[in-house]
């Protein structure tokens, strides 16, 4: 075992778990690098559109930096995607176009946030799009609120789940659901010691201006 430190808590953890989260860090990196030079944007550009700093940027492109799910969303707003694309691919066979088996999620590691997603929709745009989420214990959306067009809505499977909306606490139990106008300023943790487990859907919007 090695100490390994990822985000502002120290955590244990095996070899093949520390590879495959520096692996996934990577891809991650490469892929919103590609999407950018794909767009012919600088990172500068990618700056002005999101209003993160170069350094951020520059730092997730080289896997330097884990970002926040408000992080993913800017840069998917940023870069026109699905915020599917920053997905990891599964070990399927061959994509299916409408259905989604459950061993072939793809997945989304927010390390740093203590926030994994798996992808419940076929890859590819859409009007909406659809996970689970894994909320560790002090997991989080982030530290800041964000708001854009749209709708977003879920229903809590385990644990608990605290949903900020502007700037009010809701925490939901197991069973509870919400569905909230994404212009709202919202964000989401789980403060308990329990995972707690969610489905979220988030409708798309390919005109959306970036969040403030």
């Amino acid at each position: 075992m090695d100490m390994t430190e990822r985000g502002p808590t120290k955590v244990t953890r095996n070899a093949p778990l520390a590879d495959a989260e520096e692996a996934g860090d990577q891809r991650l990196g490469e892929t919103v690098r590609l999407l950018r030079q794909r767009a012919g944007l600088s990172i500068q550009d990618v700056a002005n559109r999101t209003g993160l700093s170069t350094g951020m940027i520059s730092q997730l492109e080289r896997a330097r930096a884990m970002p926040s799910i408000r992080t993913l969303r800017l840069l998917s707003v940023a870069l026109d995607v699905p915020i599917s694309y920053f997905f990891e691919d599964s070990a399927a066979p061959a994509p299916q176009r409408y259905i989604v088996r459950k061993n072939h999620r793809r997945l989304l590691r927010l390390t740093s946030s203590g926030v994994v997603k798996e992808a419940l929709t076929p890859a590819g745009k859409g009007e909406l799009e659809f996970y689970e989420l894994t909320l560790n214990p002090g997991g989080s959306s982030g530290t800041d609120f964000v708001q854009h067009t749209g709708e977003k809505a879920g229903y809590i499977l385990s644990g608990s789940l605290r949903l900020w909306l502007d700037h009010e606490a809701h925490v939901l139990e197991a069973g509870d659901s919400f569905r909230f106008p994404s212009i709202v300023p919202h964000m989401f943790d789980n403060p308990t010691q329990r995972v707690a487990r969610v489905l979220w859907v988030t409708t798309l919007r390919r005109s959306d201006p970036a969040p403030d």
